[in-house]
């Protein structure tokens, strides 16, 4: 009761002054009335682009669409948020290839029919090929993780016993797939149907959703996997912390990753998910000394422009720890981010290196993970949950 209280004293008025809630809804409420479930396309193409790149032309990420959920029931919109609650629902128990549960890492942007949820896809016309992407076929632990605390976020506000119910199958599927006896929980699969590849490595991120997940469960359910899963996942994150900062997991083998990798959602999340570990906080100053630009937060550490969902992120942090001046001087910066669409750009230069490579199993380090100014449904969504002081790991707005 006192959770579900306190979820709903997060929700701010569609119409508010200055919210980034309108935008939100201008973007997606069109792509939403009159279906019972539908998944949103997280890009639009940019000012400069008469359409997006194929990869991404009817891409629906996971995680960008659980993030929608939580933030339009932040905005008070939660029937539009259980239509994409819902697209996430069928998506889990309707795979084309897998009856386990899992959901991948991306969907077919739009409404989602009874059948298998339809992937991302393009025809090639060069090679006369139905082409899709590897990395969003696949599916990722954190990617799980998030759609189920988009699903226990319907369950507090509306009461629906399924989405609970949907959330505890999501987290049991880590469980099963994600764990394999040591400190924390591993990356999740890659690749085409059917033979994928199992993620080895661990990351500090995605511990920090599944801690958020399993503590959750644990404190409306009682059951002792979950505190068990939630302190599997809370060890890792022990492990990476070092003092100040955190490093972004664990390699392939199980070492530690490599110190001079920097994330900022890796300095952020974790002490966003476990309120209880007030040194981590440390991590963002840590932040705002190797990651900070002008005007917001780099993705890394090269400096090389904003990331603006990062920067929501530390918007958001910092009224965790009780700086609302740094958090106002952030999200009036966002504001020269918006669009026509409603939806605000990824970024504010036109590319955004992130130092990462796409090929999640390790088998080249190019780094060719790149962020552009297009109009992105995720940076919208974390700029929401920073307005309204709303904390997506508990379901609670921020004191």
């Amino acid at each position: 009761m006192m959770l579900s209280m306190a979820l709903l004293g997060a929700v701010m008025p569609a119409h508010a002054e200055g919210s980034f809630c309108p935008g939100l809804i201008k973007a997606v409420e069109p792509k939403l009335a009159g279906h019972e479930a539908a998944f949103i396309r997280s890009y639009e193409p940019g000012g400069d682009e008469e359409g997006l790149p194929l990869g991404l032309s009817t891409t629906a990420f996971t995680y960008d669409n659980a993030l929608a959920v939580i933030a339009l029931v932040a905005c008070g919109r939660i029937n539009e948020g259980r239509v994409i609650g819902n697209a996430l629902v069928h998506a889990a128990s309707n795979d084309r290839s897998f009856e386990d549960g899992r959901l991948r890492n991306a969907y077919r942007a739009g409404p989602v029919g009874s059948g298998a949820a339809l992937l991302p896809g393009w025809w090639d016309h060069q090679k006369n090929i139905w082409g899709e992407d590897p990395a969003q076929d696949g599916t990722a632990t954190g990617n799980v993780a998030w759609a189920a605390l988009a699903l226990l976020t319907l369950h507090e506000a509306t009461g629906d016993a399924a989405y609970l119910a949907n959330a505890r199958r999501l987290m049991d599927w880590i469980i099963v797939n994600a764990s394999d006896g040591t400190d924390g929980f591993s990356g999740g699969f890659h690749g085409y149907d059917p033979q994928q590849v199992r993620l080895t490595w661990m990351s500090t991120e995605h511990n920090a959703d599944v801690y958020a997940v399993a503590s959750w469960l644990h404190r409306l359910t009682s059951e002792p996997r979950y505190q068990d899963a939630a302190q599997t996942a809370r060890r890792l994150l022990d492990r990476t912390f070092r003092g100040d900062h955190f490093l972004l997991g664990t390699k392939p083998d199980g070492s530690d990753a490599e110190s001079n990798l920097l994330a900022l959602d890796v300095q952020l999340w974790p002490w966003m998910a476990v309120p209880d570990a007030p040194a981590w906080r440390k991590a963002l100053g840590f932040a705002e000394s190797k990651l900070a630009v002008d005007g917001g937060f780099d993705f890394n550490g090269d400096r090389d422009g904003v990331w603006v969902e990062g920067t929501a992120q530390a918007a958001l942090a910092y009224q965790i720890v009780g700086d609302a001046a740094a958090s106002r001087r952030l999200l009036a910066g966002m504001g020269a981010d918006r669009t026509s669409s409603g939806l605000l750009n990824a970024t504010r230069s036109a590319r955004l290196t992130t130092g990462l490579s796409i090929d999640p199993t390790g088998a080249t380090t190019i780094q060719d993970f790149f962020y552009y100014k297009r109009p992105h449904l995720g940076a919208t969504a974390w700029a929401v949950l920073a307005e309204t002081g709303w904390n997506p790991f508990t379901g609670a707005r921020v004191p």
